[in-house]
């Protein structure tokens, strides 16, 4: 099936999910929604979290996308599991195949979860674990200057000092498998990655999605027929923001490690 992909997020933290999207989906078209002008969802109440979500996936299904990608992990844990079965369009969140990675390549059964405070205080990571595992300890922290760190792209000396005054608790409950459970925080992978050492599997829910995606586009027979005809034609990317597109422009260059062309602004409060 011809049609784009639909990504969205509160902001420009889920470019890391489109990212990985890209690489493993280079033919797709997508269509990447970031509601920057109402960012960020976390301190909202659940009914308003539920509603900035209805009208993204609004503005999405306008785009005649085929499939919904939630790249923001307040949505995916407040919103997305009430809603997706008002639709007759697959969606995925970045909550349940982050956890599941986890859960996959723990050895002890110890998994550490860090994200901002709202996704911290959700439970959503636990949460998901425990319904199908529930003897595996999860150890949650929130980390939230890591999220200015990463838009700002600070690796410096300072980065790594807030790094491991967070991470000790980490260290102290002895976790073999830490979840990066905010978008923002896989552009501080190698700090975290420093810091924990090498014997912490870090998992990247982006990643993670990205390859649900792909294991769902292809069991659905919704690749796009460049798959198969064009395989090196890359399709095409569209981006769109809910305001102010040169800060957005200028932030998604380093998630993405390439420029955007054009970014367009809509009016998100009209869905």
């Amino acid at each position: 099936m011809d049609a784009p992909i639909g990504i969205f997020d509160s902001g420009v933290g889920g470019l890391t999910v489109a990212r990985e999207v890209f690489k493993l989906l280079p033919h797709e078209d997508v269509v990447y929604f970031g509601d920057v002008g109402r960012t960020p969802y976390g301190p909202r109440s659940k009914e308003i979290i539920i509603q900035f979500t209805v009208q993204d996936i609004a503005f999405l299904m306008e785009q005649k996308v085929k499939y919904i990608v939630c790249a923001c992990n307040t949505a995916s844990s407040v919103a997305l599991d009430q809603i997706a079965g008002n639709y007759t369009i697959e969606m995925v969140g970045v909550i349940h195949p982050g956890a599941d990675a986890a859960v996959a390549k723990t050895k002890t059964g110890r998994i550490g979860v860090i994200g901002t405070n709202a996704t911290i205080a959700s439970n959503a990571y636990a949460r998901v674990i425990h319904e199908k595992h529930p003897d595996i300890k999860v150890f949650s922290l929130a980390c939230p200057l890591f999220v200015p760190l990463a838009e700002e792209g600070y690796l410096k000396k300072a980065t790594y000092l807030i790094a491991q005054d967070y991470l000790q608790t980490m260290h102290d409950v002895e976790i073999d498998t830490l979840i990066l459970g905010c978008t923002h925080y896989p552009m501080l992978k190698d700090v975290i990655a420093d810091v924990m050492g090498d014997k912490v599997t870090l998992i990247d829910s982006g990643e993670e999605t990205a390859r649900v995606l792909y294991r769902r586009l292809t069991e659905t027979s919704l690749l796009h027929s460049r798959a198969s005809q064009n395989p090196r034609m890359e399709g095409e990317k569209k981006f769109y923001v809910s305001d102010v597109p040169d800060k957005f422009t200028q932030v998604a260059s380093r998630f993405l490690g390439w420029n955007i062309d054009k970014v367009t602004r809509i009016d998100i409060a009209q869905y």
